[in-house]
């Protein structure tokens, strides 16, 4: 049974390199047939250099590992990277030959959009199918998980809610006696980790072990580990990193060294910061230019219904805790910026004959739109605080800082849940 499992799974992933490596070929020699009816010698290397290349890539972005337990979404990222540098890849060795003015623009263009969308849509009807025929038992991995805590529940969980995964937790084993012949999730104990390691022959009866104990039990965990090195079985160690408190929590590692993020920023890579510093540009634009009349309206109004500035400048917290100047309407007689500031309240007497209005209706927090383009806040992100209120809320919010992982927004997710001003 092991044997069969670990040759059926190994064929899955030739199917995906054999269907990698000829979609480019496919999505190239249609578009160029259904275009011009062209399929010259110099599309033919083009297709059989493509389909190498992604090949390559895919194995160094790592599609093809641990592919099982992946998200269609994660895969999908994978599979987007490696395509970009295929072509990355050829625009370079097309330039170095000088060799670009043979293919038809509308034809690569064509072919660059549809090859992914094929690459992704043959994925999820395999990955349905072979869902559909885990689910009955076949591809299926034995799991056998060593402690039968908190994490080693929660993992027998997620693998019995996953079902389409194939992986199916068939025993616990645990140190402690008093969970011996005890059901959790319905899955046996059926017997402590001594004897797990005494019995040895671990492949006859699970394909895959994963130790659930917890970090204080290193020196059992070695001991584990030295008696399933004597199999053939696959081992997995999960760390239980559920006793803390994560933020975005990540793997990677420096020099081999693997490390994991306990607070880490969501935006902590280049695409995603350059992606959503293009998103805030371009809305801040068309929001600034599709609400200049009210903007103009309202200035006019602060101007003339009281004395002093129309924009009201305050110091807060920006990304990583730096200050910044968040811009607003005016809407109190008095500008408060130092180190001792009142939150407003309903019927505030500072309010000026606009102000509550501009604050009941949030018209007050326009100008940030060109804070937003400005750089120093995003349009969606957790609410600036006044720093005198900031330095309050640290000190009685459990990790109130993370907050200033990202920038500051004019809305976010406190907003659209009503929590704002005294709440």
């Amino acid at each position: 049974m092991a044997t069969q499992v670990r040759e059926s799974t190994s064929l899955t992933v030739w199917i995906h390199r054999l269907l990698d490596g000829i979609t480019p070929a496919i999505t190239l020699y249609l578009a160029s047939i259904l275009y011009n009816n062209s399929w010259s010698e110099k599309y033919q290397i083009l297709a059989i250099l493509s389909g190498l290349l992604l090949l390559v890539f895919n194995q160094s972005a790592g599609v093809y590992s641990q592919w099982r337990g992946r998200t269609l979404f994660a895969g999908l990222k994978l599979i987007l990277k490696a395509w970009i540098l295929t072509w990355m890849a050829l625009l370079a060795l097309a330039f170095l030959f000088k060799d670009s003015a043979h293919f038809s623009r509308i034809i690569l263009t064509i072919w660059a959009f549809s090859t992914p969308v094929i690459l992704l849509l043959y994925r999820y009807l395999l990955r349905s199918l072979l869902g559909k025929f885990r689910v009955l038992g076949w591809n299926t991995r034995r799991v056998a998980i060593l402690g039968a805590g908190d994490l080693g529940q929660r993992l027998a969980g997620t693998l019995i809610d996953a079902k389409m995964l194939g992986y199916i937790p068939t025993s616990f084993f645990d140190y402690d006696e008093t969970k011996l012949n005890k059901k959790y999730l319905g899955i046996p104990v059926t017997g402590s980790i001594e004897d797990f390691i005494k019995k040895g022959h671990y492949s006859d009866d699970f394909d895959e072990v994963y130790i659930t104990l917890p970090l204080r039990a290193e020196e059992k965990i070695k001991e584990i580990l030295n008696a399933l090195a004597d199999s053939t079985v696959t081992v997995k160690f999960i760390p239980d990193c559920f006793a803390f408190d994560l933020l975005h929590s990540r793997i990677t590692d420096i020099g081999g060294i693997p490390i994991i993020s306990v607070y880490d920023s969501p935006l902590n890579t280049l695409t995603n910061r350059i992606f959503k510093r293009i998103e805030d540009i371009v809305l801040s634009i068309i929001i600034l230019v599709s609400i200049s009349p009210i903007l103009l309206v309202i200035g006019t109004l602060v101007k003339t219904t009281s004395k002093g500035p129309i924009i009201f400048r305050q110091k807060r917290y920006g990304l990583n805790g730096r200050e910044i100047n968040v811009w607003k309407f005016r809407s109190m007689t008095v500008t408060e910026n130092d180190s001792k500031i009142i939150q407003a309240s309903k019927n505030d007497a500072r309010f000026t004959p606009i102000g509550a209005f501009l604050r009941r209706t949030s018209l007050d927090e326009l100008p940030q739109f060109l804070n937003t383009l400005t750089g120093c806040m995003s349009i969606v992100g957790p609410r600036p605080h006044a720093k005198a209120h900031n330095e309050i809320y640290r000190t009685q919010i459990p990790k109130y800082m993370l907050r200033h992982t990202v920038k500051p927004g004019i809305t976010g997710w406190a907003q659209i849940n009503g929590w704002r001003g005294e709440t």
